[in-house]
């Protein structure tokens, strides 16, 4: 999935890699012939690129990213106290993760475009909300869940 570029920091090596909105790191190195990135080499030019958009294929496997922090937590809800919106298409805003626990029994967690996965999320187990993608939550009788928010350390 597309995400944007927010700044750039150089790996252990010295290569370029791109900070991207949703907290993963992606390298931009300029290696022609087969690599050809030679705006990655200038100030200037590295900074025209800031806000287009990569893909990211980390986000596509929903890996969560190093280096973020919880922020926030829901109270503990069951099968009577699910919020109406949970049940329904949402999103966290960009470079928001979360984390859905469920602490007794089980739901079913789907999640949209471009994943378009669904999950059975068994006590003892978390399930990963990517930003910006649709999900929902299905409730498949008793169960008992929180959601944690979390975030990059460094969001501009």
């Amino acid at each position: 999935m597309k995400r944007a570029i927010l700044g750039f920091r150089r790996d252990e090596q010295g290569d370029w890699v791109a900070n991207l909105d949703c907290g993963h790191g992606q390298h931009v190195r300029h290696r022609p012939p087969f690599v050809n990135r030679p705006w990655v080499q200038r100030e200037e030019t590295r900074n025209g690129m800031l806000g287009i958009e990569l893909d990211c294929p980390r986000c596509d496997r929903m890996e969560w990213p190093d280096d973020l922090v919880a922020y926030r937590r829901t109270g503990e809800f069951d099968e009577r106290t699910l919020p109406s919106g949970f049940a329904k298409d949402h999103a966290t805003k960009r470079g928001v993760w979360a984390r859905i626990h469920v602490v007794s029994k089980a739901l079913k967690y789907h999640v949209g475009e471009p994943i378009q996965r669904s999950f059975l999320v068994e006590a003892p187990a978390t399930a990963v909300i990517v930003p910006a993608v649709p999900h929902r939550v299905e409730t498949l009788g008793p169960v008992r869940f929180f959601v944690e928010f979390w975030r990059a350390q460094r969001m501009p």
